[in-house]
């Protein structure tokens, strides 16, 4: 797909269910990730869940990607296979997923801190949340891409650390990738116009260290260069005037963690 495909009011709202359901599913995982549990054990989780309420995993089968999640520990940036890796306390665990429902994709990302985590990690995973935040609030109608990817890096490299440039965010819609290309660097007032009718997933992917990554003989799996933790946050947005429409929500992880403190 070439060119940027502009959704209906319908069609947003049905991407706003399918974003929802991923919503939903992340929560699913964040009541049983802890300390002793396999990454594999969350991939099933998420795949029954997903399957039992009506939807596709979107990522099963992706390019032959052959999991429903993608789940990323410490220095994995993105696409990290589930595997029976224990989860340990310390450990900062991305996972990335996403679900077709009624044709439509939804796609959003969450970096866990399991337990205490280093002074270190906690600033990565703040600042790391903070520039999809940033990101966020300039995905409005008449701003460029350019100014969402200048939200990220201005704020991730203040605070010394890496922006991955390799991956980016991208359209999301009845196809996981679309149109448009949505990098987390860039120079404010280039790139595409942001208008009506737009939806994109913003997803900063922020190392610790360097920017730069390493691709694992896999095919998918994506590591800091210097081997240094790496966070992810996403969001699936529709570009509106004023103030963007967040499709997905990190609200239902927020109360499972919260209860589970």
């Amino acid at each position: 797909m070439s060119k940027v495909y502009y959704k209906s009011p319908e069609e947003v709202e049905l991407i706003r269910e399918s974003s929802l359901l991923v919503s939903k599913t992340l929560a699913e995982v964040a009541k049983i990730i802890a300390p002793g549990v396999t990454t594999m054990q969350l991939n099933k989780l998420a795949e029954t869940y997903i399957q039992d309420n009506g939807a596709i995993p979107a990522f099963l089968n992706y390019n032959g990607f052959p999991y429903s999640l993608c789940i990323s520990p410490n220095e994995q940036v993105v696409h990290g296979f589930p595997s029976d890796y224990v989860i340990q306390e310390g450990d900062l665990i991305s996972v990335d997923c996403g679900v077709i429902k009624n044709n439509f994709f939804g796609d959003s990302a969450y970096t866990f801190s399991i337990g205490e985590i280093s002074p270190e990690r906690q600033k990565l995973v703040d600042i790391t949340q903070e520039c999809l935040k940033r990101a966020i609030d300039k995905a409005v109608v008449g701003s460029r891409i350019g100014d969402v990817g200048f939200a990220v890096q201005s704020l991730a490299e203040e605070n010394g650390f890496g922006v991955v440039r390799e991956l980016v965010g991208h359209g999301v819609g009845v196809k996981l990738h679309e149109k448009p290309e949505v990098p987390n660097y860039g120079k404010r007032g280039t790139g595409m116009k942001l208008e009506e009718g737009m939806v994109i997933a913003i997803e900063p992917m922020i190392n610790a260290g360097t920017a730069n990554v390493k691709f694992w003989s896999d095919g998918w799996t994506v590591t800091s260069r210097d081997d240094s933790p790496s966070a992810h946050f996403e969001h699936t947005i529709a570009v509106k005037k004023g103030k963007a429409d967040v499709l997905s929500t990190f609200s239902f992880i927020e109360e499972v963690l919260k209860e589970k403190r």
